[in-house]
């Protein structure tokens, strides 16, 4: 049997972790894999670059997203895993992944009304654009709200 792929997108927040747990329930129901994505880009002020010298970005995405699997899902999981750092903006990142997967699956910061327009929605923009069904979790704000 060919299993499907659940996309998560991991960014270390609580909101995410919570994303991990939900999709690591749905792929063992399901028997789908997990491929984990944790994006990153170079923050850029008016034009140039914030972080200059040895600061490795990548590397502490792959950190981020090593210890929060751990966190979630133990040190050895119980459903098929793959961690992929990719450079990019994280809803780019994320709709691209979306290709070909069951699933994306990812938390939400809960900001809404004039700051989420604002600073607009890295899950709005998924909503909208991914190629496979999305799930997004709310997150603590969001649940305040209410």
């Amino acid at each position: 049997m060919n299993a499907g792929r659940i996309v998560v997108g991991v960014d270390g927040s609580q909101q995410s972790r919570e994303a991990l747990r939900w999709a690591a329930r749905q792929a063992r129901l399901t028997g789908a894999r997990l491929e984990l994505i944790t994006a990153w880009d170079m923050p850029v002020t008016f034009g140039a670059p914030v972080y200059e010298g040895d600061y490795d970005l990548s590397a502490v995405a792959g950190q981020t997203l090593t210890e929060t699997t751990a966190e979630v899902l133990g040190p050895e999981p119980d459903v098929p895993i793959t961690p992929t750092v990719v450079r990019g903006h994280p809803a780019q990142v994320l709709v691209e992944a979306s290709k070909g997967a069951e699933l994306l699956v990812m938390g939400s910061r809960g900001h809404g009304g004039i700051v989420g327009v604002l600073l607009g929605s890295t899950s709005r923009y998924c909503v909208q654009r991914a190629k496979c069904p999305v799930v997004v979790l709310p997150g603590v704000e969001a649940e305040a709200e209410e």
